[in-house]
């Protein structure tokens, strides 16, 4: 199964602009050729950006997305500019967490779907979250996310 890059319904292969805010992102999705096989995939988002909503100061996280998928992949480029969409939006760091997780539940239906933000510091303190929609299935292999906690310079 291939798809194609000319595809006009993806934004793949078309100049797409950065939206303005995460609920005016549009998130593409694809058939997933190996739907009869459970497997792991993992997003790495090392530069992840928003603004904290009461000073408008930005905040900055890893942001580790792991799903085991059914009938459909979320198309990666779609998925940047999702993540990139937040950089102007004012939101907690709960909030933008586990509403990625969520609408990408929305949009896939996946077997199984976890988020780790691990947030740089605001105020003093690291504030990371986790989310994920229950127990992962039995034979998938899940790797650590590998992101250690935070640690200053002590």
């Amino acid at each position: 199964m291939s798809i194609e890059t000319t595809d006009p319904t993806l934004q793949l292969g078309q100049p797409t602009a950065l939206p303005s805010r995460p609920e005016e992102a549009r998130l593409d999705r694809v058939p997933n050729p190996h739907a009869d096989t459970d497997y792991l995939a993992r997003f790495t988002v090392p530069e992840f950006t928003s603004l904290c909503p009461v000073t408008g100061q930005p905040d900055f996280a890893t942001l580790m997305i792991d799903y085991v998928p059914d009938a459909w992949l979320v198309e990666s480029k779609s998925l940047k500019l999702y993540l990139g969409a937040f950089r102007n939006h004012g939101a907690f760091h709960e909030d933008c967490t586990v509403a990625i997780g969520k609408r990408l539940c929305a949009l896939l239906s996946p077997r199984w779907l976890r988020i780790g933000g691990y947030w740089y510091p605001r105020g003093g303190i690291p504030i990371d979250v986790f989310w994920q929609t229950g127990p992962a299935p039995q034979a998938v292999w899940v790797p650590d996310q590998g992101v250690p906690p935070y640690r200053g310079r002590g």
